[in-house]
């Protein structure tokens, strides 16, 4: 089993399913809010509203919360909107549940969900982070956002559609959010390297060094 925790711009979404293809292991990502989902009796959309990956999910109300009041998150009184009629432990539990089985059912390769906290008494798991400065993370995202930009018109150029400013947004708003969603649930920082087998600069490294890294580290386990 291997764990990536990954900050925004980090290459976490890439590099982790080319450690599954490498290892020949499932990338247990998308699937987790489907399974909570369907255990739980709920829609897609609610579940991924309280999953740590989802744009919308839980990280990104607990990392806003702090601006209102009403309820604790690490000791600031702040209010947590009333998103569903079951607590936001339960989805966290199945979510748990749903990472455990992978794990027991032959490994795989688990991106974000603190899967470092959660599988850290398991003896075949890797945990690894994946992290860089600021800066440098900002420009291999404006590669990812222009490599997933829709090609020209005939006659046109390519364009991003997200300005410098925007993408700074998205880096802050994402890595608290990530931050926001492990502190709450499990009063861990995932930027402890004390939680890690292997802590990876991602923008020093050719993605490819980065796998070998990984998957070489995996088969040692």
């Amino acid at each position: 089993m291997v764990t990536i925790s990954a900050t925004f711009g980090a290459g976490g979404g890439s590099i982790g399913p080319a450690v599954a293809e490498r290892l020949g292991l499932p990338f247990v990502d998308r699937a987790i809010p489907a399974t909570v989902a369907a255990e739980i009796g709920c829609t897609l959309e609610e579940a991924l509203a309280h999953d740590d990956r989802a744009e919308s999910g839980i990280g990104r109300i607990l990392a806003g919360a702090a601006r209102l009041p009403n309820v604790t998150l690490g000791g600031m009184d702040v209010y947590l909107p009333d998103r569903t009629i079951l607590p936001e432990e339960e989805f966290v539990l199945r979510t748990e549940q749903v990472m455990t089985r992978a794990a027991e059912a032959g490994g795989g390769v688990l991106l974000g969900r603190a899967g470092a906290v959660v599988l850290k008494d398991r003896a075949d798991a890797l945990h690894v982070r994946l992290d860089a400065p600021k800066q440098r993370r900002l420009v291999r995202a404006r590669s990812e956002v222009l490599a997933s930009a829709e090609p020209p018109k005939a006659g046109g150029t390519a364009r991003s559609g997200t300005s410098q400013r925007d993408l700074e947004r998205m880096l802050d708003d994402n890595d608290r959010a990530r931050a926001a969603y492990v502190k709450h649930f499990y009063g861990a920082d995932p930027a402890d390297p004390r939680l890690y087998h292997l802590v990876i600069d991602s923008t020093r490294l050719p993605e490819p060094a980065v796998v070998d890294l990984i998957t070489a580290a995996a088969r040692s386990v």
